[in-house]
C-alpha cells in the first residue's frame, strides 16, 4: 500500500462505548482460560470517544485530554494507551493527539478505556495509511491493556467497541475470540434502545481495584461466573425476540449474582436506587462496568421513562442509542 504523505494528513476517528446485558466476568483470562470459556453479550451504544491525529511541524509529540503533554521522546509519554499505540502502530513523533468523550472519561462502567485504545489504533493505523479489520482492532487493543500495560480487566470491551452493533462474544481457553452479531433490523436496534435508559451516579471509580480482588477471587466465584455464563443464551434469545421483560428479568439475575463476586459491586446508594426503579415500573437493571459507581442501566418500558427518571432523581438520565458501527474513520484529510 503507498503510504500517505504524513504531513498533509488529518485522521478523525469515532469509536462507541458499550453496555453489557450478560456475562460479565467471564471475559477474565483468569476464567475463560480455566473453565472452558466466557461469553457475553453487549451492545455498542450512541455515545463516542472521538480522537484527533494531526500532524506537528516538528518531531515532538504532544497529546491532549484532561491535560497536556509535550514530549521529544514517545518513552516520555505519561499516557500509557497513546504511548504503546503509537509504537504498536509505528509512530515515533511528529504529531498532535487530541481526544474528546461524550461522558467523563475514567470510572464510568462503559468501556471508555478500551474504547479510546481501539480509537487510538484506529487513528495511527490509519495515519500510515493501513486500515485494521475489527478484529485486529480488538486484538491489539486487549495485548496494549492486558499484555504490555499489565491491566485487570477482560476483552469485551475492546471487541465491543470494534466491532459495534449488539452482539454475543465468546472468549475461548485458547484466547481466540468468536463474534457473533444478533440479527436485529434497524427497527429493532431502535426498540431496544427505546427500552434502556442509563442513570449516572455520580460515582466515578478505578476498576482495577474491584477487578483484581474479583480476578483473585475467581476460583471462589466460580459458581457465580458459571451462572453468569448460562445467562448469555437466554439474553441473546431475549433481544432477538424483542421479549423486554424477560431481558429485565435476566438483567435483575445477573445483577444479584454479580453483587456476590466483590465487596466493592455496589453500595447502599446503588441498591436503594435499584429498589426505586423497579418500584417505578423497571422491569430489572443493573450497575455497568466493574460495580461501585457509574451508571445504572436500566430495562423499562418506554412509557414508564418519566416514572422511573423521577424516581431515580436527582441522578441524572442518559438515554441511549444503539451504534450499529464500531471504530470508524470520520474524517480524512490530506
Amino acid at each position: 500500500m503507498v503510504q500517505p504523505s504524513l504531513s498533509l494528513t488529518v485522521i478523525i476517528t469515532r469509536t462507541p462505548l458499550r453496555v453489557s446485558f450478560a456475562g460479565g466476568g467471564t471475559d477474565l483470562p483468569s476464567y475463560y482460560r480455566k473453565y472452558g470459556g466466557g461469553a457475553v453479550v453487549s451492545a455498542a451504544i450512541d455515545r463516542y470517544i472521538h480522537v484527533l491525529v494531526n500532524p506537528k511541524f516538528d518531531d515532538s509529540i504532544r497529546v491532549a485530554y484532561s491535560k497536556t503533554e509535550d514530549h521529544a521522546q514517545l518513552e516520555d509519554v505519561q499516557h500509557g494507551l497513546v504511548r504503546e499505540a503509537m509504537r504498536v502502530a509505528g509512530l515515533k513523533g511528529g504529531i498532535e493527539v487530541h481526544t474528546i468523550a461524550d461522558i467523563p472519561s475514567e470510572g464510568t462502567g462503559l468501556g471508555s478505556s478500551s474504547t479510546l485504545t481501539v480509537g487510538l489504533l484506529n487513528a495511527f493505523h490509519a495515519y500510515h495509511g493501513v486500515l485494521k479489520e475489527p478484529g485486529q482492532l480488538a486484538e491489539e487493543a486487549c495485548r496494549i491493556e492486558i499484555d504490555l500495560l499489565k491491566g485487570t480487566l477482560g476483552k469485551q470491551d475492546q471487541y465491543a467497541a470494534a466491532f459495534g452493533g449488539v452482539h454475543s462474544f465468546e472468549f475461548r481457553p485458547d484466547d481466540t475470540v468468536r463474534a457473533v452479531p444478533l440479527p436485529l433490523t434497524s427497527t429493532a436496534r431502535a426498540d431496544l434502545g427505546a427500552h434502556l435508559s442509563l442513570f449516572y451516579t455520580g460515582i466515578t471509580r478505578q476498576a482495577q481495584a474491584l477487578l483484581k480482588e474479583q480476578d483473585a477471587k475467581t476460583n471462589v466465584n466460580r459458581e457465580s461466573l458459571d451462572a453468569l455464563r448460562e445467562l448469555v443464551p437466554a439474553t441473546r434469545d431475549a433481544i432477538v425476540g424483542s421479549d423486554w421483560r424477560a431481558l429485565g428479568e435476566l438483567l435483575d439475575r445477573g445483577w444479584h449474582l454479580k453483587r456476590g463476586l466483590g465487596s466493592g459491586v455496589s453500595t447502599t446508594a446503588i441498591d436503594e436506587a435499584y429498589a426505586k426503579a423497579r418500584a417505578a415500573g423497571a422491569y430489572g437493571a443493573k450497575i455497568t462496568g466493574a460495580g461501585g459507581g457509574g451508571f445504572l442501566l436500566v430495562v423499562h418500558p418506554p412509557e414508564r421513562s418519566v416514572q422511573v427518571t423521577e424516581a431515580l432523581s436527582p441522578w441524572r438520565r442518559l438515554p441511549v442509542g444503539i451504534a450499529a458501527e464500531g471504530s470508524q474513520i470520520i474524517f480524512v484529510r490530506r
